[in-house]
């Protein structure tokens, strides 16, 4: 691995042999606190997960989903913990609309979150499940100062969420959101927290919680049940992987769009991307081209795995795959049809042990604050993932009762080819999350670029058609260059809006391991 850095950064690595990286300071101490105690990897991943839905509402809460892919020490495990919509939907009852809600009631499936915590800290932990809680309770009961991007991005939430129906008594204390610096308290939320630790997340799906949640949807004529609750589970899926290089890169399989990323690494794989580099015009051309193709794909395909016509082998296979590279024009931009992707609103969060424990795992809102209802009384905000589905009929994610919605949040890993852990990462925003895997495997896999390093790097981000947004630290002479190709370039600031997202990685040396986390958000790796 490179120690150089080939780009502006604010930020070195962090090296130690236990290690938390997070999109918050204060989610990543609490990770750490968890190491110190005598717990693991998993323990750290899910204290920190649980603080996030205190420090930063914005991308997360107790009503998220949520996948991780762990590395226990001898083998990888796989989780999907997503949600599914109630079962009494049924595809009339969007006739009305042009697209999915995204807001509202109506965008809400059942929350999956809480049910990875218990999971992962009953299969894999070492901490007392009540233990974990304990910086989040204090956080919300007694407040925290309001970081700066998680401040900017709240203040953005606010202005189109004021009206719904729990969020202003919830985020707008005083009638505003808070500042950069200002102390937030949520005492409801502290309450429910501590309700899901003491019965180890049976108050949420079974209990009290659960009745809340069910008794606030029916007021505002939603069809989320109890019963939907009670009969939400966790499964066990594995992960779906392409050899990459030197590497296996391993992703959660469908209803997470995590299998884009693997078509796209399996497509510059039969490329001669490593012989161009990343950040050269070639290679940007590349990466983007291939990204296009597997986002097609994905947008066509991928949905809950009950309902899709073609399997995640199918669509891997290494025919499918040579065919998918012989596409691509080296002269000139192409657009194969994808769709027309949204921002996110998410956390990702990685961790690794002395013992070789590594964990990826991720929980989200979608978009931000995400459906921005909020449960009265609880603090219970609600993810929207409903807006995952599609209203045209025949496709594979069109809406319906009891089923998972496509999914942009997706954890990333990247193996040895005899299966030992290399790299625990991944990359916030929405649909920047399978293009942000790709860039961040070529960076570390191809290049040997440490983490901060691939982190820091300028990224771009496919939109519809040939149009490409890139950040403005892409040098001016790459952006011309692009342009000559036919891509038509959309130049956004990263502090602009969340549109790059951001990353968090920890990847494992001989002696320990080696973290970045991404000055895009507010982020953090600590280590000992």
């Amino acid at each position: 691995m490179q120690f150089e850095t080939p780009c502006a950064s604010r930020r070195s690595p962090v090296l130690g042999d236990n290690v938390v990286a997070t999109s918050q300071p204060l989610a990543a101490q609490a990770g750490l606190d968890a190491l110190a105690r005598g717990g693991n990897a998993v323990d750290a991943a899910l204290a920190a997960a649980i603080t996030l839905t205190v420090v930063e509402p914005t991308g997360n809460a107790v009503g998220s989903d949520a996948f991780a892919i762990v590395h226990d020490g001898t083998r990888l495990h796989g989780l999907n913990a997503s949600g599914r919509s109630p079962a009494a939907w049924r595809p009339e009852r969007f006739e009305a609309f042009q697209s999915m809600p995204l807001r509202g009631w109506e965008s809400v499936t059942t929350p999956g979150a809480v049910s990875a915590w218990v999971a992962l800290s009953q299969r894999f932990g070492a901490l007392p499940f009540q233990q974990l809680f304990e910086r989040a309770i204090d956080y919300a009961e007694g407040g925290f100062p309001v970081s700066p991007v998680i401040a900017r991005l709240w203040a953005l939430g606010a202005s189109e969420l004021s009206t719904q129906p729990g969020f202003a008594e919830a985020f707008l204390p005083g009638g505003r959101p808070p500042v950069a610096g200002e102390r937030f308290r949520n005492p409801a939320l502290a309450a429910t927290l501590r309700a899901i630790a003491e019965s180890r997340g049976e108050a949420f799906y079974r209990g009290e919680l659960a009745e809340h949640i069910a008794a606030a949807a029916a007021d505002n004529g939603a069809a989320l049940s109890a019963e939907d609750l009670a009969c939400h589970a966790v499964d066990w899926p594995g992960t779906i992987h392409v050899p990459y290089g030197n590497v296996v890169a391993h992703e959660i399989p469908p209803n997470g769009q995590g299998i884009a990323a693997l078509i796209a690494l399996g497509i510059l794989d039969r490329t001669e991307l490593r012989e161009v580099g990343p950040d050269s015009v070639a290679g940007i051309h590349l990466q983007i081209e291939a990204t296009k193709l597997a986002l097609a794909d994905a947008h066509a395909h991928v949905a809950d795995p009950a309902t899709m016509t073609v399997s995640p082998d199918d669509l891997l296979a290494p025919d499918y795959l040579d065919h998918r590279a012989s596409l691509i024009d080296r002269h000139r931009a192409g657009d194969p049809g994808h769709g027309d992707p949204r921002p996110g609103g998410t956390v990702y969060l990685s961790t690794a042990d002395a013992d070789g424990r590594m964990v990826s795992f991720i929980q989200s809102n979608y978009l931000g604050f995400g459906s921005g209802v909020v449960v009265p009384g609880t603090g219970i905000s609600m993810q929207g993932r409903a807006g995952g589905f599609s209203l045209e009929a025949g496709h594979p994610n069109r809406v319906n009762g009891g089923k998972r919605p496509f999914h942009t949040i997706i954890p990333g890993f990247l193996t040895t080819f005899d299966g030992a852990p290399l790299t625990s990462y991944g990359v916030m925003g929405g649909p920047m999350q399978a293009q942000g895997h790709v860039q961040m495997t070529v960076r570390l896999a191809d290049f040997g670029q440490d983490p901060q390093a691939a982190c820091d790097a300028p990224r771009w981000r496919v939109l519809a058609g040939c149009r490409v947004a890139v950040e403005t630290a892409m040098a001016d002479t790459t952006r011309a260059d692009l342009a000559e190709l036919g891509h038509e370039l959309v130049v956004e600031a990263p502090e602009a809006a969340f549109g790059f997202g951001g990353a968090q990685i920890v990847h494992r040396l001989e002696g320990g391991y080696v973290a970045g986390s991404d000055p895009r958000k507010d982020g953090q790796a600590v280590a000992f």
